[in-house]
């Protein structure tokens, strides 16, 4: 979220990926410009502190110059349920030391703008995807039925199903029956002491008066969230999913 996640994100994450042993980290950007959007060189930012894969969601658009940039950047995805005229790609395979997997993004319908089918553009994706490949997907969605129906809908048929969106990280992460890691909601990198990563004033005001507001990016301390997926490359099959939270203090 804005410039106070990036800060967190490009911090914590070369230390988590040192620390812990992490051996991919797919990141959720689509609020990374000013809170709406990303760019190429934001996009460099993030790969280059240990971005592996960039996902994003329905503010893929926000920055007026992205739609120009987004064909040359393969490591980002875009849903994969957007109209097949807009650009850039819905899937991506990341090739690592320790080996390749596929990234998916695809975007709800449910409380949100409308897209095609994110049901049936998972059953394009999964077709075109080589079959040796984990796959790991970010559902972008407001809803929490879609997503866990999302989730069961993939079970056995990719490695993790994550959800973005809220902002708000959720206390279910848990193995599916089929062997699918899962989470409603991965949560937010961004300032906490706000309303979902905006400046409380104006979003109160919005709330008490009904006036359109501006929102901006609040400050402050922050707060970086996720989940962390083990699982087997041979079977493709996710052993555990442990959801994290890294707070700066008041």
């Amino acid at each position: 979220m804005g410039s106070p996640g990036r800060r967190m994100f490009m911090r914590e994450v070369p230390r988590l990926k040192r620390e812990m042993g992490l051996s991919a980290v797919v990141v959720n950007a689509e609020n990374c410009a000013a809170g709406s959007g990303l760019t190429a060189a934001l996009a460099k930012g993030l790969f280059d502190s240990g971005a592996d894969a960039i996902t994003l969601g329905d503010h893929t658009w926000g920055q007026k110059e992205f739609p120009g940039e987004i064909g040359s950047l393969e490591r980002v995805v875009r849903p994969a349920n957007f109209a097949s005229e807009c650009p850039g790609r819905g899937w991506t395979v990341v090739t690592l030391p320790v080996g390749r997997f596929a990234v998916v993004n695809v975007q709800g319908r449910v409380f949100m703008q409308t897209v095609d089918c994110p049901f049936k553009a998972m059953d394009r994706v999964l077709n075109e995807i080589p079959k040796d490949l984990p796959v790991f997907v970010d559902f972008h969605a407001e809803a929490t039925s879609e997503k866990i129906t999302m989730a069961h809908y993939l079970d056995g048929r990719v490695t993790a199903v994550v959800g973005t969106h809220t902002h708000v990280q959720t206390s279910d992460a848990m193995l599916l029956p089929k062997g699918t890691a899962y989470i409603t909601d991965l949560g937010m990198t961004g300032p906490y002491i706000s309303s979902i990563g905006r400046d409380l004033k104006p979003v109160t005001r919005k709330f008490v008066t009904g006036m359109p507001s501006r929102f901006e990016v609040a400050e402050g301390p922050c707060v970086l969230e996720g989940a962390i997926v083990e699982f087997d490359a041979q079977t493709k099959k996710a052993s555990s999913i442990e959801a994290f939270r890294i707070r700066e203090p008041l």
